[in-house]
């Protein structure tokens, strides 16, 4: 086997971007997206899409080519990156895969695991629970059932929290217990390099780019949105807390503070995720490109 996919991954802000594009270019090769919110084309500023700039420099697939009223899951992703990279290795070797969403990332690598199938009537209670008790009902069930999974998973995400309890409640066994047993058949040898720095600097990079989409529109954009705001795309960080403002719930700087509060916890789970994986290489995010191409090299050449 020599195919390689290059994987970019790290916590939101910290640059996989920007590598994922050098690197592209150096090899000749273009770039999948693994991030799921940027597949939905009307959430630009939100999501951090690429700039048209960016864009024009190398070919980027599963960017905003999905919008928030499709049902497109992991499995759906899963599906259409493995067809795209079949179809793309017949002319290069080697991708790039980048993306902050380690279910996404990690669905292209190995594949997803496998699940029981689940009496329904337990979703439709969860729902009812959620409807009538609220979210706060469904985070406190998954820590005593699941609280390893509850230390990493999104708790603002309804949706990722029902289908947790789901399989707890069905199944008498933790979610987690379900996680990483599946190794699908792959035609490519992954390499993964996670972009990391010190804690503050990440901080400090989340609070300067929420800066950037206020002034880019971001509460025009999220404004827009408002009425859509019951679909799983947008129980998304940046949007939900702006709902609020627009409720008149919280004050315009209020909302903003908890967008970069809830942003920078985001980051913090995004670590967690990829520090239980031993295979991955870790760089500092202010490596030269020529290192973080050496790197790649040398382990290209090592397989």
């Amino acid at each position: 086997m020599n195919n390689y996919l290059i994987s970019i991954v790290g916590p939101t802000a910290i640059g996989k971007t920007a590598l994922a594009i050098e690197i592209a270019k150096f090899f000749k090769t273009e770039i999948l997206s693994a991030d799921s919110r940027q597949f939905y084309k009307e959430m630009k500023i939100g999501t951090a899409v690429p700039s048209d700039e960016e864009l024009q420099q190398v070919k980027h697939h599963f960017i905003q080519h999905k919008s928030i009223f499709d049902a497109y899951t992991v499995g759906d992703f899963e599906k259409d990156a493995i067809a795209k990279t079949t179809e793309l290795f017949k002319n290069n070797n080697i991708l790039v895969l980048v993306g902050g969403s380690g279910l996404y990332v990690n669905a292209v690598i190995n594949g997803l695991d496998d699940f029981p199938e689940i009496n329904p009537e337990i979703r439709i209670q969860l729902n009812k629970n959620l409807e009538e008790d609220g979210i706060e009902t469904l985070q406190q069930q998954l820590k005593v059932l699941d609280p390893d999974y509850y230390n990493k998973v999104d708790l603002k995400n309804p949706h990722r929290l029902i289908r947790a309890l789901e399989i707890c409640i069905g199944t008498n066994q933790p979610f987690s217990s379900f996680l990483n047993h599946k190794k699908s058949n792959r035609n490519f040898i992954p390499i993964t390099i996670a972009l990391t720095a010190e804690r503050h600097l990440i901080y400090e990079r989340i609070n300067k780019r929420v800066d950037i989409m206020i002034k880019e529109g971001l509460v025009e954009e999220a404004q827009q949105l408002h009425k859509y705001k019951d679909l799983n795309a947008m129980q998304t960080v940046g949007y939900r807390e702006l709902f609020q403002y627009f409720e008149k719930e919280w004050t315009l700087e209020f909302a903003i503070k908890e967008i970069k509060k809830n942003t920078r916890r985001f980051a913090k789970r995004q670590l967690t995720w990829y520090r239980k994986d031993e295979s991955i290489i870790w760089i500092d995010n202010q490596t030269p490109i020529n290192e973080a191409i050496a790197i790649i090299q040398s382990k290209i050449n090592e397989s």
